[in-house]
């Protein structure tokens, strides 16, 4: 790939070795997975085993002590391999929803989870958005009350990923009243176990990424310690905004990882399938979307690398890591595309693999921001035009 001469040898060695791990699982397997919907374990414990899972988790706690940059490019060659948003976020839910923990859990906290973490034995959800607050994050209702020497919590939550499966929950709770003028205060982040007799949850159904659970959870009493709190009571939705541009980051990675696969699997079709004595890869109609794909996947890439170097080495890279985001969700969604339209109406069957990834590109362009929200803030934070939201 282009882009290896920005890497160094160590980020070389870990896009190398992710790449030969996760490509050691066949698209069979992800197309089992995505037909059954069973979440991939063996996916998931082979990374565990060879110590991919506490890649950002600090040495002292059991983990690599690495970059954004090496997470970023862990999970693209993931995406890429053909496991998709499915492998992707299999291995990602380990990775980023504790970093509130790792950077402003107490020392008790850190010493207790992040090992568990980085062992890949355990499994957390993160509880966030909710039905009626969608993005506006400063109306959510779910809150937390102080009885005694606990706190008790009750609300909702929605596209709770992995609560089928995960033993733990870092929910974010209202435990002070919404201020108009300090809208983002008095929200708590607590990490606490999942105890289903306190919580009911339901399974969303939906378009791709079956074997990735995400579902809707009915939270009515679940208690919490004061040692299950991440940082300072009241402070959560601040702590939550320094994991938002290395989220941004690497699911933009992610993003060009899957459009990297179809991509992939387009051109091989392409040089193979011949129609009327010529192979159809000889055909502009054909060959121009590709090459065009591959032109975007590698403007996102750089964008996105970008982006990592500067959260790396300290400086401010809100504009960088949006502008990641949207353009790899583009490239990725128009790369899945264009390698359907490529198979004609091979594509459209699951025996070739594309329709999968098109349908899981499409998880990009809305998550974690949607497209028109990150031109929101380009408009107002870069540009310097009035907020329109």
């Amino acid at each position: 790939m282009s882009i290896e001469f920005l890497l160094t040898t160590e980020q070389r060695h870990v896009r190398n070795e992710a790449r030969k791990l996760a490509r050691s699982f066949d698209y069979d397997y992800w197309y089992e997975r995505d037909t059954t919907a069973k979440y991939p374990w063996e996916f998931v414990q082979r990374f565990a085993a060879a110590g991919w899972l506490g890649i950002i988790v600090p040495e002292e706690y059991g983990g690599g002590g690495g970059t954004i940059t090496d997470a970023a490019l862990m999970l693209n060659e993931v995406a890429a391999s053909g496991a998709g948003a499915t492998g992707a976020s299999a291995l990602h839910f380990y990775v980023f929803p504790a970093m509130p923990i790792v950077r402003h859990g107490s020392e008790e906290m850190k010493q207790r989870v992040l090992p568990l973490v980085a062992k890949g034995e355990l499994l957390m959800a993160f509880g966030v958005t909710e039905p009626n607050a969608g993005i506006d994050t400063s109306r959510i209702r779910t809150r937390a009350e102080k009885v005694g020497n606990k706190w008790v919590i009750t609300g909702q939550k929605v596209w709770t990923t992995n609560a089928q499966n995960a033993s733990h929950i870092l929910i974010l709770a209202r435990t002070s009243p919404r201020d108009e003028s300090r809208p983002m205060d008095g929200m708590t982040l607590f990490f606490v176990p999942l105890d289903r007799e306190k919580c009911r949850i339901r399974e969303i159904p939906k378009m791709g990424r079956a074997a990735i659970d995400s579902n809707e959870v009915f939270i009515d009493g679940l208690e919490a310690a004061d040692h299950d709190v991440v940082g300072e009571v009241g402070s959560g939705f601040r702590y939550l905004l320094d994991g938002l541009n290395p989220e941004r980051i690497v699911t933009a990675m992610e993003g060009i990882g899957i459009g990297r696969a179809a991509l992939e699997l387009a051109v091989r079709y392409a040089k193979e399938r011949v129609v009327f004595d010529r192979p159809i890869g000889q055909n502009q109609a054909i060959a121009h979307p590709l090459a065009q794909s591959w032109v975007e996947l590698e403007g996102a890439e750089l964008a996105a690398l970008r982006a990592a170097w500067l959260y790396d080495n300290g400086q401010p890279c809100g504009a960088e890591a949006n502008a990641a985001k949207f353009l790899s969700g583009a490239a990725g969604s128009r790369a899945t595309d264009a390698a359907l339209q490529t198979h004609g109406g091979f594509g459209y069957s699951k025996e070739y693999h594309v329709e999968r990834l098109m349908r899981e590109a499409q998880i990009f362009k809305i998550t974690p921001i949607t497209q028109q929200m990150v031109l929101n803030y380009v408009s107002a934070k870069v540009l310097g035009l009035p907020r329109s939201y």
